[in-house]
């Protein structure tokens, strides 16, 4: 059982601040359970908190709105106010709108399954999936799944935009290889960042499942700082080395179209 330290919230900042994280860190297992739902034991689990804590913030959680409580099966999910406050930041942060036709072109125009993701501090979320005609397909990626960068082709285009000191402090202690396995070891990291920085596009060779490939651009925000990327996925034999120069040309015009389409439209 884990130590209940935010007994100590709000007598000083840390005990804030580490309530603060505690309560956001469970409004987002509960996000990444929806439509579902998250039990409180799974809340505890997903968190690494007390059982105690977690009902605690739980409840406090959902009296401001921002979760909500179903006594029938006990289970939390998404509060109407994240909706409210989800909605408003969508006019300044939504691009939906711009990368769907690129993201459907790439589809189209590949067959395989295309992706826009965003880069969310160490982590990429996949917020728009388009199927390709090609019967075979990866379902490794779709919309709220989340990957630390050099995982998946999104993650790993984002890593190598880090400059080498920032990338030696994000892999020290080798974070990657506990979960995701020797391949994303810290070494074995920077060696795919090597091949992307040369490429300009990057390529996940079957990293996170065996014969499925990804390949990822980066799409750059009005000041000219990486925030989102289009991707693309599919079984090992659609994405051989032949092949590979095609694709990753397509994902840098899309990727470079889409940049450029957010630098000339208005803002909301």
């Amino acid at each position: 059982m884990g130590t209940d330290a935010d007994t100590t919230a709000g007598r000083d900042g840390t005990g804030g601040t580490q309530a603060l994280h505690r309560a956001l860190a469970l409004v987002r297992a509960v996000g990444e359970a929806d439509p579902r739902g998250l039990s409180a034991g799974s809340a505890a689990e997903e968190t690494g908190l007390t059982r105690s804590t977690t009902s605690r913030l739980l409840r406090a959680l959902a009296a401001e709105g921002f979760l909500d409580h179903d006594p029938s099966n006990g289970r939390w999910y998404l509060g109407p106010e994240l909706y409210l406050l989800g909605s408003r930041a969508a006019r300044r942060y939504d691009i939906a709108d711009l990368a769907h036709p690129h993201v459907r072109r790439l589809a189209q125009e590949t067959g395989e399954s295309a992706f826009l993701s965003a880069l969310r501090g160490t982590e990429t979320v996949c917020l728009l999936r388009e199927e390709g005609s090609f019967p075979l397909r990866s379902f490794v990626l779709s919309e709220g799944v989340r990957f630390p960068l050099g995982v998946a082709s999104a993650g790993m285009v984002f890593a190598a935009l880090l400059d080498d000191a920032d990338l030696d402090d994000y892999l020290r202690g080798d974070p990657l290889a506990a979960q995701w396995g020797p391949q994303h070891s810290a070494d074995e990291v920077r060696r795919h960042v090597a091949i992307t920085r040369e490429n300009g596009y990057a390529l996940n060779p079957g990293l996170i499942l065996e014969g499925s490939w990804g390949m990822g651009a980066v799409v750059f925000d009005r000041s000219g700082a990486p925030a989102w990327a289009l991707s693309l996925t599919g079984v090992e034999s659609r994405f051989k080395p032949a092949r590979q120069p095609e694709l990753g040309a397509r994902l840098l015009e899309e990727a470079h179209a889409l940049t450029q389409a957010l630098r000339t439209t208005p803002r909301r």
